[in-house]
């Protein structure tokens, strides 16, 4: 199943293991004792103390400070990775400071690499289910066709068929993907046609690309009707489109292959309301719905984690989503350089720097805050101030869950570099969109391994701003150093400050960095197009089992790059000012839906737990009506016995016969008697329409002129004059027998005993699909039929309706002669 594994770098880092990576040549203990790293400290302590002007008051107070500092990060982060040994605060070489704190302090506060920073590999995502079980059915099928000895030619006739369902059509990053997907798709060899409950303006855009646009009924509570029988695969696009799963999961739909891609996190966000109110009902049907579909997909490896409580083993992850570079827009439209630096307290001319990290939590994040810390301080002298409490240089950490512990730590680290009060603050998770937007340098301060392109560094990007990142693996894979970002080695905090010297010019981004930061917004904006698009051709290969009739499409390998390699974002420039401002509450329509309708059914067990409350106060009366019930039964009892007692005439052989095979047509055993029973006897036809499962039942007629016959007794309409085929021919209780036979079965069900059922002289057969692909009989053609057998116009003549598909055509509906059933049954088919 897909499993969440931790490295084990993971674990050391959340638990203070003792497992470490290399510490800092500064840190690392002598071979034996004394040692040249002794005599090294105290040289480098000698030529300080001989060269430098250093007030030895200033310097005591600073060692003072050093050991405030040890203290407060002991005591509130005993949980945090921490260094081999305390170091001792040097004074600062920033002019005019008059707490210290420059390089020279913020180099003895930490070691000079991340090397001393167990960080990890963080949490590992693997479908490990997902490819067990796509890799034994690849096993299997080679099996097969080594037993057959020969190689088999497949000779399709027709393309393979895929259905797209949407909650809506509206203009946004999931329309734009799966356009995009879909352009691939269809230049594979797929055919699509796309569903949706609302319209939209991106209807437009999918007719554009060749692609039908149906329209569904906007109500969960009702079945959907569409034969997707008629489709080899089905891919629903959010949450908002849960309502289609009202017929998937019935028969005859339960096998179709279904991938349901899952962008939203408003569901995932309401799973503990939901267990706390006793929303049971509600949580039941969303598991239901996520078992059902044979692979859920999500774009990054957060939202799996938040939907675990969902999984069956079903997820899958494919990186990559056009959501930011879509939503980019909206954010650069607005006014930040006034109006939001304003709202976050800053000035039009302060130079911003903002530290991002991972959205995974780990403690050893507070320790690359300050690391990072440190690495900015040599950029305090390019920002000179008369005040020493204003500064220009202002750096903002985006961070969750921020304590007090947490702000006191931070500002204890930031005054000992030499920042003054209110340069370094948090910002809120809410308030990102915000502080990159009004930032002029990004730096992606974590150090965790992870398995996909951090997006807060693609929203970055997209905003033009100069990216500063450490040189994982993942981010050396879309960020080449120097021409789209700048990289710096994660072990070592000299180079990141000399990367950081080369960005910053005169206290502005250099020439050099505002070209990289153009450069990279370029390639922001179609960044892992090529993986997501090639990703969804990978997943349909290994889910989709096509039948022989249909034509194979190529394979991902064989996609040409230059299809794949951009999302289509010019089919959306004349739809994207349509785009809905209320994104963040997309899926929410859907949530509010159900749970209406949940406390809908709450107040209504409600009123009936009250009336069974009020009929407990006529127990009195119920038990007199019982008494006078049980007199009434013993006085027919005894009128029974008496007449027995008393001479009765004796009827034939034949009356007793005729009496018992009354009674027991009267038992009713194989079907419920309605109202549309009684119009049929005096009808002279009845056509019969053979259908199995509850998602066939939105295609069935109502009228008298048609009677169901079920396949499975299970999926009878309530209620209803339906026939048991099961009943009638036990062979179709075997579920082998009865996908060979199909709606034929329903034809020998019929003609065993036909006598017992069929009262009609004349007798038809339609399929469930006809109605489905609407090439059923219309009304015109109804009264034709009727008329043509009323009148014996023809005799005791055959009729026989067809029906036309799109390609060619096909029979639909077959009328018998009278008694054709019971003399051949052969013929039905």
């Amino acid at each position: 199943m897909g499993s969440l594994e931790s490295g084990g770098g993971a674990g050391a880092a959340a638990t203070g293991s003792d497992k470490r990576g290399p510490p800092s040549p500064l840190l690392r203990a002598p071979a034996g004792a004394g040692g040249p790293r002794r005599v090294s400290a105290r040289s480098r302590l000698a030529r300080f103390l001989l060269f430098e002007k250093v007030d030895y008051l200033e310097w005591i107070g600073t060692a003072a400070a050093a050991f405030f500092v040890t203290i407060v990060f002991v005591a509130f982060f005993p949980g945090s990775a921490v260094v081999e040994r305390p170091t001792m605060l040097l004074p600062s070489r920033r002019a005019g400071s008059g707490a210290g704190g420059g390089r020279g302090g913020a180099e003895a506060l930490l070691p000079l690499g991340l090397g001393g920073l167990e960080t990890g590999e963080g949490v590992v995502f693997e479908p490990t289910s997902l490819k067990e079980r796509w890799a034994r059915e690849r096993r299997e099928e080679a099996d097969s066709l080594a037993k057959l000895g020969k190689p088999v030619r497949m000779v399709g006739v027709r393309k393979p068929r895929l259905a797209m369902v949407f909650g809506d059509l509206s203009p946004d990053a999931m329309q734009l993907q799966m356009v995009s997907v879909a352009s691939v798709l269809k230049a594979m060899g797929y055919e699509m046609e796309v569903f949706s409950f609302k319209d939209g303006p991106c209807s437009n855009v999918w007719r554009t690309i060749g692609i039908t646009v149906n329209f569904l009924a906007d109500d969960s509570n009702l079945y959907i009707s569409v034969d997707w029988l008629d489709y080899d695969g089905i891919l629903i696009n959010s949450i908002e489109a849960r309502p289609v799963f009202s017929s998937l999961l019935q028969e005859p739909f339960k096998s179709i292959p279904v991938i349901w891609n899952v962008q939203e996190s408003s569901l995932a966000h309401r799973i503990s309301e939901y267990n706390s109110s006793g929303m049971i009902q509600i949580l039941g049907g969303w598991k239901e719905a996520f078992s059902r579909a044979n692979v859920v997909v999500f774009p990054n490896y957060v939202l799996p984690v938040m939907y675990a409580a969902f999984d069956s083993g079903n997820y899958f992850v494919i990186p990559g989503s056009p959501v930011v570079s879509f939503q980019t827009d909206r954010i650069t439209s607005r006014s930040y350089d006034q109006d939001m630096r304003v709202s976050m307290g800053l000035g039009l001319s302060d130079f911003v720097i903002a530290i991002v990290a991972s959205q995974f939590s780990y403690s050893g994040f507070f320790m690359e805050e300050a690391l990072v810390l440190q690495a900015i301080g040599p950029l305090l002298e390019q920002y000179p101030s008369q005040n020493s409490t204003q500064l220009d240089l202002k750096v903002r950490i985006l961070t969750e869950n921020v304590t007090e512990k947490h702000r006191m730590f931070l500002e204890a680290v930031a005054l000992n570099v030499g920042f003054p009060s209110g340069a370094v603050e948090h910002v809120a998770a809410e308030d990102k969109d915000k502080l990159l937007g009004i930032s002029d340098l990004i730096i992606y301060g974590s150090c965790l391994n992870e398995q996909s392109f951090p997006s807060v560094l693609v929203q970055a990007m997209c905003l033009e701003k100069l990216v500063i990142a450490p040189d994982l693996g993942i981010i050396k894979k879309y960020i080449d150093d120097g021409v789209n970002g700048l990289l710096f080695p994660r072990k070592s905090i000299d180079k990141l400050t000399q990367v950081l010297l080369q960005a910053v010019s005169n206290g502005k981004i250099s020439i050099l960095g505002q070209t990289i930061a153009s450069a990279g917004k370029v390639h922001a904006k179609n960044l892992m197009a090529s993986e997501t698009i090639e990703g969804y051709a990978v997943l349909l290969e290994n889910i989709s089992k096509f039948p022989a009739e249909v034509l194979n499409p190529l394979t991902a390998g064989e996609i040409p790059v230059v299809l794949k390699q951009e999302w289509k974002w010019h089919l959306f420039e004349d739809v994207k000012h349509f785009n809905n401002m209320n994104e963040t509450l997309t899926g929410y329509n859907i949530l509010q839906k159900l749970e209406d309708e949940w406390h809908r059914n709450q107040m209504e067990d409600h009123h009936s737990n009250a009336s069974k409350i009020d009929e407990t106060f006529s127990v009195m009366t119920w038990e007199e009506e019982r008494a006078d019930e049980i007199a009434n039964l013993k006085k027919r009892v005894e009128e029974e016995e008496l007449k027995e007692r008393s001479e009765q005439p004796h009827g034939t052989w034949e009356e007793v016969y005729r009496s018992v095979k009354k009674v027991e047509r009267m038992k009713n055993d194989l079907h419920e008697r309605d109202d549309n029973e009684l119009e049929r006897t005096g009808q002279p036809l009845c056509i019969y329409e053979p259908f199995f499962g509850e998602g066939t039942w939105p295609f069935l007629h109502q009228s008298s002129l048609y009677r169901g016959i079920g396949l499975d007794s299970k999926g009878r309409r309530p209620g209803a004059d339906d026939i048991d085929a099961s009943s009638r021919l036990p062979l179709l209780n075997n579920g082998y027998y009865r996908d060979i036979l199909g709606e034929f079965g329903a034809f020998f069900a019929l003609a065993n005993r036909i006598d017992r059922i069929h009262k009609n002289s004349w007798i038809g057969f339609q399929s469930w699909r006809v109605m489905a692909r609407k090439a059923n009989l219309s009304k015109n053609a109804e009264s034709a039929i009727l008329a043509a057998i009323q009148t014996q116009r023809h005799g005791d003549a055959f009729y026989f309706g067809f029906g036309w598909t799109k390609t060619k055509g096909t029979m639909r509906t077959k009328i018998f002669g009278p008694s054709v059933m019971r003399l051949m049954p052969g013929i039905a088919g």
